[in-house]
């Protein structure tokens, strides 16, 4: 089977729309950064990009169309050094004859090279089969080429035989060596990545993400060092603006937790928390809602009605009603959560958060023509008794 010697237009589709969704999130320099990345020539990038752009300033919604074949450049090949010669042992370089690119060991054990585009297509699907996780697409299938550039973070050797289809891999230990158990890297790299996370969330995420490369959250068992770390990842994930990414993570997080502690315990509650927290930034308010109902009810069973962790929560609950459209039972649910919080919690800085976010609900349904609930909470004459009964 022969392979064509140029990027897949799903390779190409994949890299536009990650520089478009890092340029929606307000990233700098996304072309930059997407083909650093990935270890791809920022010039071709760039060119994908345009293509997709009408001369009017606009965006041409039809896929990007591969540049002629006199200027694009060989294909993906593997991280330097990944690839060895199984008769010599020794690493296996680029060889391009008469624009046929290939792996070639220095010894010239075998008559012809092995095709770079075969070896990268294999490499990468076996990579994308053994830890589906190790890139994150818009697209679907994930491309092989993107799984080849990120092989040496799952596999420290490839032998090669004879034939490009011929090889064998020789996997990182250390970032799982039973599945679904974290390694000693996960264990040591865990306390760090905690310390990090509030002053530089980036470098924190970047300790978690390769040891967590080779764990598959859907299929991984319970184990309360993985849990832990997949809740700081899914946190983290959150807050660097990738809650889709991070709702995977959370899940297995919540779930692990519930089958080893019970679903009462701080550390399912944590993570439940969390998972609410990771659907809610990614647009699942539904699901959101259902976690936080649970968690609110926990809480109320746990720590009682009163505690401030379940109203915050409710509190929270209120939110995603309005956002799920529901903005009369947010606004009475709401108001009163802060007439509880208050009676128990006074001067509590969280009060007046509830209170702004109460405010913005009555402006919004002020402006769209909606009718109050005749026993909300009025803020201004509540803050005014509040204070006279203070002084």
């Amino acid at each position: 089977m022969s392979f064509p010697r140029k990027y897949s237009l799903d390779f190409i589709d994949a890299i536009v729309q990650r520089v478009a969704a890092a340029r929606a999130q307000g990233h700098r320099g996304p072309i930059t950064a997407v083909a650093r990345e990935l270890n791809i020539d920022r010039r071709l990038v760039q060119q994908w990009v345009g293509r997709t752009r009408t001369p009017a300033g606009g965006t041409d919604t039809a896929s990007p169309q591969p540049a002629p074949l006199d200027t694009v450049p060989p294909p993906p090949t593997l991280p330097s050094g990944l690839l060895v010669c199984r008769t010599c042992q020794q690493p296996m370089h680029t060889t391009d004859d008469g624009g046929q690119v290939g792996y070639q060991c220095p010894r010239a054990c075998r008559r012809l090279p092995l095709g770079a585009a075969t070896v990268a297509d294999t490499v990468g699907r076996t990579v994308l089969r053994h830890t589906p996780g190790i890139v994150t697409t818009l697209g679907h299938p994930k491309p092989a080429e993107l799984a080849a550039a990120h092989a040496a973070r799952v596999i420290t050797r490839i032998t090669a035989g004879t034939l490009p289809t011929d090889l064998r891999f020789t996997w990182r230990r250390a970032l799982a060596p039973i599945p679904g158990q974290p390694g000693p890297a996960l264990t040591e790299r865990l306390p760090s990545a905690r310390a990090l996370a509030t002053t530089d969330p980036i470098r924190a995420h970047e300790a978690l993400r390769d040891t967590l490369t080779g764990v598959d959250p859907a299929a991984a068992d319970p184990n309360p060092t993985l849990a832990d770390a997949a809740r700081l990842h899914a946190e983290l994930l959150t807050r660097l603006g990738n809650p889709a990414a991070a709702v995977r993570w959370a899940a297995y997080a919540h779930h692990s937790h519930a089958h080893l502690h019970g679903p009462a315990a701080r550390p399912t509650l944590a993570a439940a928390h969390t998972l609410a927290t990771a659907h809610r930034h990614a647009g699942r308010h539904q699901r959101a809602y259902h976690v936080y109902r649970n968690l609110a009810d926990q809480l109320t069973a746990t720590a009682g009605p009163h505690a401030h962790p379940t109203l915050a929560t409710q509190a929270t609950l209120a939110l995603v009603l309005r956002d799920l459209g529901h903005c009369a039972a947010a606004r009475t649910l709401l108001a009163d959560t802060i007439t509880a919080h208050r009676r128990t919690h006074p001067h509590h800085p969280a009060t007046a958060r509830m209170l702004h976010h109460l405010h913005q609900m009555r402006q919004h349904c002020a402006d769209h023509g909606h009718e109050h609930p005749e026993n909300e909470l009025d803020t201004g004459q509540e803050q005014r008794q509040h204070s006279r009964a203070a002084h």
